[in-house]
């Protein structure tokens, strides 16, 4: 891996007013959405400006990440994982918005896969045990009938 400087300005770690409102739009829906979302500013170790969204409370984990680093801004998902650097701000905002959308697919499929799941348990183990029950009622009941 190769590390690339980059030229630090003196106000390296403070985003302008322009530039927030710029991200705090781009994920308006996310922060709007209720369940505690909400977003947080701060510096990377060398004096860097990052913006987070963060996630639901009460843990409130780190869903997005942007850094701006020289003259580009880096997004990262809350894992530390690269998703888009470009030099445009409203472009990586864009891209942090599709990002923060498709958390919500994943939200989707880990429900459907769920109830494939529950579906799936019931049909292997539930039924064969009620169509044994009933196969056996059908056996016996001849003879209960012998004692009524």
């Amino acid at each position: 891996m190769s590390v690339v400087a980059f030229e630090r300005k003196p106000s390296a770690g403070l985003w302008s007013e322009t530039e927030l409102n710029t991200m705090v739009a781009a994920l308006n829906v996310a922060i709007a959405s209720g369940g505690g979302r909400g977003c947080e500013t701060g510096m990377t170790e060398t004096g860097d400006a990052q913006f987070y969204l963060l996630g639901p409370l009460p843990d409130q984990a780190c869903e997005l990440c942007v850094s701006r680093i020289g003259g580009r801004y880096i997004l990262e998902d809350g894992s530390g994982r690269f998703l888009f650097e470009h030099q445009s701000l409203a472009l990586v905002a864009l891209h942090a918005k599709a990002a923060v959308q498709s958390m919500r697919g994943w939200l989707v499929a880990r429900a459907v896969l769920l109830w494939c799941t529950i579906r799936h348990l019931i049909h292997d183990k539930v039924e064969p045990l009620l169509t044994e029950g009933e196969e056996l009622l059908v056996e016996l009941a001849p003879q209960l009938a012998a004692f009524a």
